[in-house]
């Protein structure tokens, strides 16, 4: 396996980020950033309530508007055969029965079920005139009662959403062993509870949605550009379900993307919409999302509602843990809302901890809410926050230190490989060792100090400490790198993974440089093209280092292969006696040698090749399959202080010891840490997307919606730890959604042991100054 040294790039390990310059200098090209000929502009017509029956849809006004070129309802798509977008995966629940996983209609027919739907699309000739076509539609709706929230929709003669699921639950799910778990907790000394609810989450990536359709008259083809996360799954989506057309007749195409979470893996109805009015005009029709649309649209994360318990022994050796969650899955079912929702929560739930027994039950529940999708860790945070808390809880309850408590149960790394009860197998980790090393750089001895010292200036300070393990690769586990060498002396990777701002465009060609001993500026990266890229999974699951870069190394091992043969072709000599080093083919014991991009332009010239060794012949393809996924890791410790007048929070200290494998780009890695702890802290501190009883979006706006802000934040402090993966030829284990794990249970806990002194022991999110003054009001009153 290559080693970490061996991979970081330069001589002080970090290179710059290729993609920062263009970006930085206004030089990226965004979706909306295209200007096509002929384009039209569209605007859709979406619902404005909660739920309700669709009478009639009025459209002749709009149409007779200046510019107006189309409006396409439900009826229109019905008459040209489009279907609805259906989820990805769908999983047997409790006894094998079947998931029901509502499809997204491309527009709403008959009934809308959540604010924001689309209904109808208008198309003219500016985008303003589309806005005037779409605010002279005409709806005529029967309001319905809305079951916009978990509570609400689970409640005794709650408004069902659909015939099929008349309890409104999509999926009852389990997952381990009930009978070992009763039996565990039948004997423990003593058991920890807990109830919490995670706060349904706006992704609010920095580039709202954006997409342009055209079709092609000649070749009945379609193409879509949009900020996806990955074009194929996008295309299969689309073109299997919404189009009912063949593969190769939609291309979908993807450049620079502001971020996504998650978000953009999803293929949404607009995507299909806009395609149908393409080829209806026989025009390019463009469309972006303005920040409210963002808002009721895109799909959101999070929104949980869990119960767990653990069981504990009179030693304080955990004994079992059970954990029964509800999840409000939105009115429609996302692409991979039933893994969000269920295998990934319960993949993480024994954490870096030896628990003997677990069980999980998950209900996902629908709501009169947009859909949600993977945002973040994607159910990963969720199993973290309940096991840290139920910790937090357990320690003060049987008067234990919690430090203490968390080291007498960590896995020790002569266990490896590790079979936790949840049925995944850790290869590595040290995770006593990181914690010492979190709390090292968090000075945790002295916080006693640190807290005296703030109560003299009538603050109340706390420390929060968060032990963490996620997973990370997705399945399937698998991926496809393809390198094609040219005879101009450049290499071409193609990867079906999606750069959106984790550095890909820097590292993986570096990566194929290194391998092929050649400069990175000759190895260039083709994205986003499903004509060119390969099938598979989009950029999730903190995958893309790990699969992708395992499959970059086996193609590099092939064209190596594959070189020594034609270099003993051209070299006259037998391909057994070849060596690669330095990139260059050397006969071995000689001083004879052709480089590899020499090598390449020579094969492309020649006429004379023997069989197999064709003009192509450096070119390889070739697929990673992981046995298992990997397991990041961390400690992280946060430090608040509260003005308990104002309930106003500071964090004023943040220290993170992740172990992500081999590190190949340092500061990269720790550019993903910092995001991941921002947008965990994030939901901490305010976010929060809120609908009123009657299923209207409160917070549709960045008035509404407390994003977090630069000076909400410390400087952080970060270390590292490695624990070499063993699942990949890269030893790496994902870096992009730690960060969330770590910080969201650390800054809950370290609030509330802030808020211990004045009798509060539990809050829900999010812990907003309001939240948290009326909470130590409450307690002073009684």
């Amino acid at each position: 396996m290559i080693t970490g040294d061996q991979l970081r790039f330069g001589s002080s390990g970090d290179s710059p980020r290729v993609e920062d310059a263009p970006l930085l200098a206004g030089q990226g090209k965004f979706t909306d950033d295209i200007e096509l000929p002929c384009q039209a502009h569209a605007v859709f017509v979406r619902s404005p309530v909660g739920h309700a029956e669709i009478r009639h849809i009025e459209i002749a006004a709009a149409q007779e508007l200046p510019g107006v070129l189309t409006i396409l309802t439900a009826s229109d798509l019905a008459a040209d055969g489009i279907g609805a977008i259906p989820p990805l995966v769908v999983m047997p629940g409790r006894g094998g029965k079947p998931m029901f996983g509502p499809a997204m209609p491309v527009l709403a027919q008959g009934r809308v079920r959540y604010v924001g739907e689309p209904v109808a699309i208008v198309v003219a000739e500016t985008a303003a005139q589309a806005q005037d076509g779409a605010d002279a539609v005409e709806l005529g709706l029967t309001d319905l009662p809305a079951a916009a929230t978990i509570a609400k929709a689970l409640r005794r003669g709650a408004p069902t959403l659909w015939p099929e699921a008349p309890d409104n639950i999509s999926l009852d799910w389990e997952d381990g062993d009930a009978a070992a778990v009763e039996a565990a907790f039948g004997s423990a000394a003593h058991v920890a509870h807990v109830r919490l609810i995670d706060t349904r989450l706006a992704p609010a990536a920095l580039e709202p949605r954006a997409a342009i359709g055209e079709w092609d008259e000649g070749t009945g083809r379609y193409t879509l550009t949009a900020c996806t996360q990955g074009v194929a799954v996008v295309r299969k989506l689309l073109a299997e379900h919404a189009l009912k057309v063949p593969l190769d007749k939609v291309r979908v195409l993807t450049y620079d993307v502001g971020g996504g979470f998650g978000m953009k893996a999803q293929t949404y109805p607009e995507h299909a919409a806009l395609l149908v009015a393409a080829r209806r005009t026989n025009r390019p029709v463009r469309w972006c999302a303005t920040r409210m649309e963002s808002f009721l649209a895109d799909t959101h994360g999070r929104d949980g509602d869990f119960e767990a318990e653990l069981a504990l022994g009179q030693d304080g050796k955990f004994l079992a843990l059970r954990a029964r969650t509800k999840v409000g899955i939105g009115a429609y079912a996302s692409t991979y809302v039933a893994v969000v929702a269920t295998t990934n929560t319960k993949n993480c739930l024994s954490s870096v901890y030896r628990i003997p027994a677990i069980h999980i039950a998950v209900k996902s529940v629908l709501t009169n809410a947009a859909s949600l999708g993977p945002y973040r860790g994607a159910g990963r945070p969720e199993a973290i926050y309940m096991i840290e808390r139920l910790i937090d809880t357990a320690a003060r309850e049987m008067n234990l230190d919690r430090v203490e408590l968390r080291r007498r149960n960590l896995i020790p790394p002569s266990a490896m490989p590790y079979h936790a009860p949840n049925g995944v197998v850790y290869d590595s980790g040290e995770f006593e060792a990181v914690m010492d090393k979190a709390l090292s750089l968090a000075g945790w001895r002295g916080f006693d100090a640190r807290r005296a010292a703030s109560g003299k200036i009538h603050r109340l300070r706390g420390i929060g400490i968060a032990c963490f393990l996620e997973v990370a690769g997705g399945n399937p586990l698998q991926e496809t790198a393809d390198l094609r060498f040219g005879a101009d002396g450049k290499v071409v990777l193609r990867t079906g993974a999606q750069a959106m701002g984790q550095g890909q465009m820097t590292v993986m060609p570096r990566l194929v440089a290194y391998q092929l001993g050649i400069q990175p500026e000759n190895v260039h990266i083709l994205q986003g093209d499903s004509d060119e890229v390969p099938d598979g999974l989009p950029t999730v699951a903190s995958r893309s280092t790990m699969m992708a870069g395992g499959a970059i190394i086996l193609a590099c091992e092939a064209a190596i292969e594959k070189g020594k043969r034609l270099a003993g072709h051209f070299l006259e000599a037998a391909p057994e006696d070849m060596e690669f080093a330095g990139g260059s083919f050397r006969i071995a014991g000689t001083d004879r040698e052709i480089s590899i991009l020499e090598l390449a332009g020579r094969v492309a010239a020649a006429k004379d090749l023997p069989d197999g060794l064709g003009p192509n012949g450096l070119d390889a393809t070739a697929t990673f399959s992981a046995d298992h996924m990997s397991f990041p890791n961390g400690c992280h410790i946060c430090e608040v202080e509260i003005d308990p007048e104002t309930g106003a929070i500071d964090v004023v200290g943040y220290a993170a010891v992740d172990d992500v494998g081999n590190i190949l780009h340092q500061t990269i890695v720790e550019g993903q840490i910092h995001g991941g702890i921002v947008q965990g802290l994030g939901q901490v501190l305010g976010e929060q997307v809120i609908y009123s009883e009657d299923g209207q979006l409160l917070t549709g706006s960045f008035l509404d919606y407390r994003m977090p802000r630069a000076d909400d934040m410390p400087a952080f402090k970060l270390g590292h730890h490695t624990a070499t993966c063993a699942t990949n030829p890269l030893g790496v284990k994902g870096a992009g959604e730690s960060g969330v794990a770590g910080s969201l249970p650390s800054a809950v806990n370290a609030v509330l042991d802030a808020l211990a002194p004045g009798g509060v022991s539990h809050l829900d999110l999010p812990m907003s100054a309001y939240r948290i003054w009326s909470a130590l009001r409450r307690q002073s009153q009684t």
